[in-house]
């Protein structure tokens, strides 16, 4: 694959976020579909490839109308969409395709027409091995690593929270964020115990949205409306759909190698990076994820972030957004993320970056089941 021949032409969120219970699941999709056509200026006629997870790509298709050559319906969890940009990427370079959509659309909060890809029945290992002793959730699932790495590094219940306090840093920049009043860590601590050691300001919020993307060859690119954003690195992989079966509590061994993969094949070092989006369905993932990707030492990321330096003003401006804690979070939040990433390379972002040339998106799938890392630049290649 040779992602540097590649640019994203098209993005765009759904009209709405937050709680929008007027349109199902699929017609999220279509609804994000739409706005990234117009914001490419480019029809339905003209995409040739589909990608998504949550709805199958068949259901995607039919609906808009959309005869593909090209098909993927890879389902991961929350980082389908950064490894659906990588497949695309991918199929553009070896000719399978020219112009790919990559959609997403959930209606997490008002389940309307909703559906879910994920296995689910007593015969699933989860059910079989996990479920009996209570690990039936994400709030009860997250809990059991960052436990240990509480145990082992000392993270503490301030730092933590400070995770939460900085995110609502970026979102009171953000109009479209569902949260934007100032919080501090107090104010995290005192909110309700969900499972310990999270409580509510530090889950992830449960909204309705979608978002979508475009892609096609970067010779093509010059000639769409909206400055191209350039594909550099990607970076796949998985380790287990079981939490209690995680190589190493206190690190995801798929963030490492999905992280590698792409810092490897974008030539960059940590020190380009301008712009940062973690995964943070949980206040402990963007933790995991500065140390998993390089960023940070083991067990010194929670006191980079106390140190303000992933916060407005910092060295290393981070979920620029509000993220899955203030922005919003349908359930599988990697296309927001994405979202914000392509903002911030085309200078529009509500919380922009001056200067910003270089952004890394990195997305979880499940309970560190998944990975997909994407690096992305706005310098012509």
């Amino acid at each position: 694959m040779k992602p540097k021949t590649v640019a994203i032409v098209g993005a765009a969120e759904t009209t709405e976020l937050g709680t929008i219970p007027n349109l199902s699941q699929l017609q999220l999709h279509a609804d994000a579909a739409l706005n990234a056509l117009e914001d490419a200026g480019l029809k339905l006629s003209d995409i040739d490839g589909v990608a998504t997870a949550g709805e199958v790509p068949t259901n995607v298709a039919f609906y808009l109308g959309i005869t593909p050559k090209w098909v993927d319906g890879t389902s991961v969890g929350g980082c389908s969409f950064m490894l659906h940009v990588r497949h695309a990427a991918a199929a553009i370079a070896s000719g399978l395709c020219e112009t790919v959509l990559i959609t997403h659309g959930e209606s997490g909060r008002s389940r309307v027409g909703t559906s879910n890809a994920w296995p689910r029945g007593k015969s699933t290992l989860s059910a079989q091995f996990e479920t009996p002793f209570g690990a039936v959730a994400p709030p009860s699932m997250f809990t059991i690593p960052v436990l240990r790495y509480m145990k082992d590094y000392g993270l503490t219940h301030k730092q933590l929270a400070m995770v939460a306090v900085v995110q609502r840093e970026w979102a009171a920049k953000n109009p479209r964020a569902s949260f934007r009043d100032p919080i501090t860590v107090e104010d995290v601590l005192d909110s309700s115990m969900i499972a310990y050691p999270f409580r509510k300001l530090q889950c992830c919020l449960v909204t309705d949205g979608g978002g979508a993307l475009i892609l096609t060859s970067a010779e093509r690119a010059k000639d769409f409306p909206q400055k191209p954003v350039y594909l550099l690195g990607t970076g796949e992989s998985v380790e287990t759909p079981l939490i209690s079966q995680m190589e190493d509590f206190t690190s995801s061994k798929a963030f490492r190698v999905s992280g590698k993969k792409a810092f490897e094949e974008s030539g960059i070092s940590h020190s380009d990076v301008d712009h940062l989006m973690i995964y943070d369905a949980f206040a402990h993932l963007p933790i995991y994820g500065l140390e998993d990707l390089g960023f940070c030492e083991r067990g010194s990321a929670a006191e980079y972030i106390s140190a303000r330096n992933t916060a407005p003003g910092g060295e290393l401006p981070m979920n620029t957004n509000g993220g899955g804690l203030s922005y919003m979070h349908s359930g599988m939040y990697g296309m927001y993320a994405l979202q914000e990433s392509v903002r911030q390379m085309r200078g529009i972002a509500a919380a922009q970056i001056e200067n910003a040339k270089i952004s890394v998106t990195h997305g979880v799938g499940g309970m560190f089941a998944a990975s997909g890392t994407i690096v992305m630049t706005n310098e012509e290649l």
